[in-house]
């Protein structure tokens, strides 16, 4: 079922903050990588290394046998995979689809079974670790659809992420997502709380990471966001904005399933009062500001 990697074309659908060093590493690995773009300023650093520009996605879709898709939203995904000039509709039989993007898992699950009516392969592939993983090569890979389909695809995912896990069937990798995001939304506002105490009692916040990130309080978001809080550090690695709809995708579906998640409401609230205060472009370590400000 596999394709020889000699013989594989990359799609790449997505260039933003963590799309565009994904693609970089196909570059790097000596692949055919055809991108497209909304915007496509944001995919120059790709184009002058290598890669081949695709005016649509129609066109990329055509060309592509292994396409990967790291959009925004939900509403994105839907109209990049199944609109009528989309990657379904254009895709040659035999063509294995990969969504990155955090979206719904019943979207995920709807685009597998329309992509199986066309002959095409399909994964729902959301990831963890920012743009540093991004960009190194280190991203956790959580991947939703069939075995065979996931084995054939394991050798894409391993130039991208070294940590790759096959949860289940469609929509599977993006429940899992959602668990890592409720995870996450709590434990901003701990690592938040605890700056701003650490201040506040005339403590230096740099050492007092070095104490607690080593310890139980340790966490991703103390060891690589807390730093940047404290230099005043607020470029994106992963937007306000994009954690706000991963939470909104997460609290939908905990309620379809009865289960109540009052943190992640909570976290969800917080970084909705920041994003109307400007800070939707930011990276979601801006949260430190909701409470530098009360």
């Amino acid at each position: 079922m596999a394709l020889p990697v000699s013989e594989r074309i990359i799609g790449f659908v997505g260039t933003g903050v963590m799309g565009k060093s994904m693609a970089n590493h196909f570059l790097q690995a000596g692949y055919t990588v055809l991108v497209y773009t909304r915007t496509k300023e944001k995919a120059a650093d790709l184009l002058a290394a290598g890669a081949i520009w695709k005016e649509h996605v129609s066109e990329l879709a055509k060309e592509a046998n292994v396409i990967i898709t790291m959009v925004g939203y939900p509403s994105d995904v839907e109209e990049v995979y199944l609109g009528a000039d989309g990657i379904v509709a254009n895709a040659k039989p035999g063509t294995y689809l990969i969504d990155m993007t955090t979206s719904k898992p019943s979207l995920a699950k709807h685009i597998y079974e329309e992509a199986k009516k066309h002959e095409l392969h399909s994964l729902d592939a959301p990831v963890s670790g920012g743009d540093v993983g991004a960009r190194e090569a280190r991203l956790t890979i959580m991947v939703g659809g069939d075995q065979e389909v996931f084995d054939a695809m394991e050798p894409v995912f391993t130039i991208m992420g070294t940590n790759v896990v096959l949860q289940g069937g469609p929509g599977a990798g993006q429940h899992t997502k959602m668990c890592n995001q409720i995870c996450i939304a709590t434990n901003m506002i701990g690592v938040c709380e605890a700056i701003a105490y650490a201040k506040k009692a005339g403590l230096d916040p740099e050492k007092v990471l070095t104490s607690i990130g080593a310890g139980a309080a340790g966490s991703w978001s103390l060891s690589n966001l807390a730093p940047r809080m404290i230099a005043g550090n607020f470029a994106p690695g992963f937007y306000v904005k994009h954690f706000i709809k991963d939470m909104g995708i997460a609290l939908e579906a905990a309620e379809e399933m009865g289960l109540m998640t009052p943190g992640l409401a909570l976290s969800k609230s917080l970084y909705e009062e920041l994003a109307a205060n400007g800070e939707a472009d930011s990276g979601t370590q801006a949260l430190i500001k909701w409470f530098e400000g009360k």
